[in-house]
């Protein structure tokens, strides 16, 4: 197989509206949290990581996901074009990982249809269907080669990836754009509290008191080809435990089987690799299951930390959005911070979160980016300093 490098990519989320934004709140004492109050059905409120500003008023797009698709690409207009002028648009793929679309779009208008009988004469369902922002991109950008979504819940921004290396090593694209994108929706807020698993407060991963997520939108796109660019994607692994639809298997030996995939591609060993950028959801199950894997497999010395403390769970996107944030800790050589209340569970098997005051006591030279989803979907994703 090809090495596969990342030549490009771009950010948005509630850290920051593109890379410098985003870094600047990974090194500030008091980073952004999910502290915006969305209202449930039934009265309740949660709370929720919205993007750090707004969209541009003229933005493309007809809905928000789309938007943030659309906001993205304007941040890579230079590589993007210089991409599609080396291999030509039939070389080019794209790849979305995203679980909202227009969900959100479509809320109103299905309302009137309860009420009035009939749609809004511009409601478009088209909007809502999971091609939709995979579509939206490759019309704005012009590429003719395959694109197609992946919507695996919390993994699918990182299977973007996976399956963009696939696609180049396969010979279907010489260059993939790919990454993951979602935005916030009344359903998806509703449905997680369906479920008992989003928090009234900021969430806090890995504490005693964690008692859910906090939905967030945002995400990351990428262009991956074979040409040597600033960092490689060397290792992979993906796993399906199908041990229950919404609970991870509690000893974690699914999730390791992705770990151990994605380190063995890479030919790292656990010792190779120098922050664990863990999935870390808040939950209790999930905390309680990754903080016995990274203890089983790199040891409880190993820096590690969720940021769905500060940028909220953005699902479709999380998977993206944490290979962004670990490119900038390669760049910067910095560890992104751990952000919550402070209040380690002691039930948890031990490990090495970092803080804002932390610093690498060695050359971060390997990161390793995990994701869980329901239904037992793992994947872990390696991007190394080129």
């Amino acid at each position: 197989m090809s090495t596969i490098y990342i030549n490009a990519f771009s950010t948005c989320s509630r850290l920051g509206m593109n890379r410098d934004e985003t870094l600047k709140s990974l090194k500030s004492a008091l980073p952004p949290r999910p502290d915006k109050d969305a209202q449930l059905a039934g009265g309740a409120t949660t709370k929720v990581a919205a993007l750090a500003t707004d969209l541009p008023n003229d933005q493309s797009g007809e809905t928000r996901t789309n938007q943030i698709t659309a906001y993205l690409i304007s941040q890579m207009q230079e590589e993007i074009a210089q991409t599609l002028a080396k291999y030509g648009s039939e070389r080019v793929a794209g790849i979305i990982g995203t679980s909202t679309t227009g969900v959100e779009e479509a809320i109103n208008p299905l309302d009137d249809r309860i009420k009035n009988g009939e749609w809004d004469d511009d409601y478009d369902f088209t909007n809502q269907e999971l091609g939709d922002t995979a579509q939206f991109l490759k019309n704005s950008i012009g590429f003719t080669g395959p694109c197609h979504t992946v919507s695996t819940a919390c993994t699918s921004g990182s299977k973007a990836l996976a399956a963009a290396a696939r696609f180049i090593n396969a010979g279907l694209a010489d260059a993939v754009i790919c990454g993951g994108v979602d935005s916030l929706s009344r359903l998806t807020t509703n449905g997680f509290s369906a479920l008992d698993s989003v928090s009234s407060q900021m969430c806090a991963p890995f504490s005693k008191n964690r008692c859910g997520i906090n939905i967030g939108e945002g995400g990351a796109l990428f262009i991956v080809s074979k040409d040597v660019g600033p960092w490689k994607l060397s290792g992979w692994g993906e796993s399906s435990d199908a041990y229950h639809m919404s609970s991870p298997e509690p000893s974690g030996a699914g999730a390791e089987l992705a770990l151990n995939e994605a380190m063995s591609r890479a030919n790292l060993k656990p010792e190779n690799i120098n922050f664990v950028h863990m999935h870390g959801t808040s939950t209790p199950l999930n905390d309680a299951m990754e903080s016995t894997l990274v203890n089983r497999v790199f040891g409880p010395n190993m820096p590690c930390a969720s940021t769905k403390g500060m940028t909220g769970h953005t699902l479709g996107a999380a998977g993206a959005l944490q290979a962004a944030i670990n490119i900038i800790a390669l760049d910067e050589q910095i560890y992104p911070p751990h952000i919550y209340d402070g209040q380690w569970d002691d039930d948890l098997a031990p490990i090495n979160l970092t803080s804002v005051q932390s610093q690498p006591d060695q050359p971060i030279t390997a990161t390793l980016s995990a994701s869980y989803a329901f239904g037992g979907s793992n994947i872990a994703l390696i991007i190394e300093k080129a």
